[in-house]
């Protein structure tokens, strides 16, 4: 590796650990190729992120600034990545020192982008794409309040896919490249993709309900709590099942650590915000508690759900 793409592989490593530690702590776990091209992937889906949360824009910015983005990455170009990071550093889309550092080095991501393997970036912007494009649909709904509601639980659902059940389906493609003998349970893994993705949101939704208010989206308005809570503990056994589809067929340890840990965190999250109300977070030694127990039952060839 040159001293230019070392360079720029730390420079991604910063920004990846300025705007997620827990992913800059979670994606060391994979092995190469595989952790660089779900670094990267995390690093574009950031980035729309932080345009569906531009709480200094109108929602008509909003949408239409999805939709550039959305429109590079179909035909990417570090010119027009230039060009799109000067305009939102000149009006930023909200107050987060972080997430405009990300905002200002998109044109290093793309570059760092087009530089993987073909297969891996024909999984990356086509799933990005997809998750940005519904962003913006969902932006286009806020009110004149500039507040995003949701009416029922399948419009949670709706929400939950596009902003991570397609997380789940990007996140398979790449396990599948990384580990060939995961063809064996391809359609297995494939058929929970995208509830895993879910899971793994519901239980934010329900932990930052409060926050997410004060924001401006109201994601359980028209939903029945007790029904979100049921769907979020249906979805985290599938979640469940899906870690352990790729412990069984002999996917990398660390994809394994990698997929079992936020699900195990899910779990203990979730009976918290039940227990507690919306808030409740798990404290570090009981986070540090289930992480030597996932590893030390890994290392025994058990599951680590108990």
């Amino acid at each position: 590796m040159s001293r230019n793409a070392e360079i720029s592989r730390e420079r991604l490593a910063e920004l990846l650990e300025r705007t997620s530690r827990t992913f800059a702590l979670s994606i060391p776990l994979l092995r190469e190729p595989t952790r660089h091209e779900v670094e990267l992937a995390y690093l574009l889906f950031r980035i729309a992120d932080t345009l569906e949360d531009a709480t200094l824009w109108s929602k008509e910015r909003q949408v239409d600034e999805l939709n550039a983005f959305a429109d590079l990455l179909r035909k990417p170009s570090t010119d027009e990545a230039r060009r799109l990071a000067d305009r939102w550093s000149a009006e930023p889309p909200l107050e987060h020192d972080d997430y405009m550092e990300l905002m200002r080095e998109t044109p290093l991501v793309i570059a760092a982008s087009l530089e993987l393997a073909p297969a891996a970036l024909e999984q990356v912007l086509p799933h990005t794409i997809r998750t940005t494009e519904l962003m913006a649909g969902f932006c286009a709904r806020q009110n004149d309040d500039r507040v995003l509601e949701l009416e029922s639980i399948d419009e949670l659902k709706r929400y939950c896919y596009a902003v991570a059940g397609i997380v789940g389906e990007m996140l398979t493609e790449l396990f599948i490249l990384g580990a060939p003998p995961l063809q064996d349970t391809l359609e297995e893994l494939r058929s929970r993709a995208a509830t895993f993705g879910e899971a793994l949101q519901l239980v934010n939704i329900l932990k930052d309900t409060a926050t997410d208010v004060v924001e401006g989206r109201d994601f359980l308005g028209g939903c029945d709590r007790g029904e979100v809570f049921a769907l979020a503990r249906r979805d985290l056994a599938v979640a469940q099942e899906y870690v352990e589809l790729l412990r069984r067929h002999d996917a990398p340890r660390g994809t394994v650590e990698f997929t079992a840990l936020p699900v195990l965190l899910a779990w203990a999250t979730l009976d918290a915000v039940e227990e507690h109300g919306p808030g409740a977070k798990i404290s570090r030694l009981k986070v540090a508690g289930i992480v030597a127990a996932m590893k030390a039952d890994l290392t025994l060839g058990k599951s680590p759900f108990r």
